[in-house]
């Protein structure tokens, strides 16, 4: 029996269905509040069916993470199914009772099957990596907004930004002024690149100060990780939130994949050595791994001997980097599972 559940996003209530497992057919049906009750009541629903299930459960590290904490707790079984393949709907037919039905059969058909990630250290780093990924992403947006304040900025204005670069430009513009001689357009524009040079600040300062935070979980986790050659705290901790426990990766491919250098074959008629860029899995984790090579290309001898073999014997740039890529995660792969023990 598979019991799998639709997380309704805005109502904040599981959509779960029960499914036989031998003919596919829906057994029952229920929806339940997104609370520690709701929890109860969709397990007690659900004891009154065969007792030899399985939970297959949409976004255990989003909307489902309560209700896949409280189902392992309890020991029951849960499968991670956050991007289930969607059978074409009749008649565009949609709800989250009937995705929840799709889902259970989509566990069904499934060769492997997922396990949630931990929590734990793990989940600390996520949150941690999130936060940090908002700040630099807002201090981001702020700095450009400068750049672009002062190209249209009143020459009066514009004329102490002159050659200077970004940095510098932020340090001015969070040190300017008002006075009260100026027109209305002048002030406003002080104004504004004032607020936005110290947001741009203070988001790198809160960066820095989340980045502190990450250094100390991996340290005392997984500090092997950052003995590893271009691996710093962000990519580390990046490679710990997509690995996240021992044997939830069932090998160095499947991790490979997942961060999306494993090359995808593009075979047809007689040509068989055809491989596609692999587009697909986890993008932090694929950015993750490529920041890695980048960083051995530039430092690391070993590297750019090889670097220099391969473009020796006709390889482009971008196919060494790939193949640099998977080397990559094979290595993280193999420590990641061989070394300090599980959160």
């Amino acid at each position: 029996m598979t019991a799998a559940t639709k997380p309704e996003r805005f109502i904040h209530t599981h959509s779960a269905a029960v499914v036989d497992t031998a003919t596919g057919g829906v057994l029952g049906e229920i929806t339940v509040d997104a609370t520690v009750e709701g929890y109860a009541e969709l397990v007690e629903f659900a004891n009154g069916y065969p007792i030899l299930r399985a939970w297959a459960v949409e976004g255990t590290g989003g909307h489902g993470a309560g209700l896949s904490r409280h189902l392992l707790e309890t020991a029951e079984i849960v499968i991670e199914l956050d991007r289930p393949k969607r059978a074409a709907r009749r008649n565009g037919a949609k709800s989250d009772p009937l995705d929840a039905i799709r889902a259970a059969r989509e566990a069904m058909a499934r060769p492997r099957l997922g396990t949630p990630r931990s929590g734990g250290e793990r989940q600390a780093l996520s949150v941690l990596l999130a936060a940090r990924r908002s700040a630099i992403n807002a201090s981001t947006e702020a700095q450009l907004q400068v750049f672009s304040l002062v190209i249209a900025a009143p020459e009066p204005i514009r004329v102490r930004f002159r050659g200077q670069k970004l940095a510098a430009m932020l340090n001015t513009a969070s040190n300017l002024r008002v006075h009260t001689s100026w027109d209305t357009e002048t002030t406003s524009t002080v104004v504004a690149l004032r607020t936005l040079a110290r947001r741009a600040h203070a988001m790198l300062k809160e960066a820095r100060e989340l980045q502190k935070a990450i250094v100390t979980i991996i340290r005392n986790w997984r500090p092997d990780l950052l003995e590893e050659f271009g691996v710093g705290p962000i990519v580390a901790a990046t490679v710990l939130c997509a690995w996240s426990h021992p044997g939830r990766i069932h090998s160095e491919a499947a991790f490979a994949m997942l961060a999306g250098v494993a090359p995808i074959p593009a075979n047809s008629g007689q040509v068989t050595t055809r491989h596609r860029l692999n587009r697909y899995g986890d993008r932090n984790l694929n950015t993750a791994l490529h920041t890695v090579v980048r960083s051995r290309i530039q430092y690391q001898p070993t590297t750019r001997a090889y670097v220099a073999r391969r473009t020796e014997e006709g390889k482009t740039s971008r196919e060494i980097k790939r193949c640099l890529a998977r080397y990559v995660a094979r290595d993280l792969y193999r420590l990641l599972e061989n070394g300090a023990s599980a959160a």
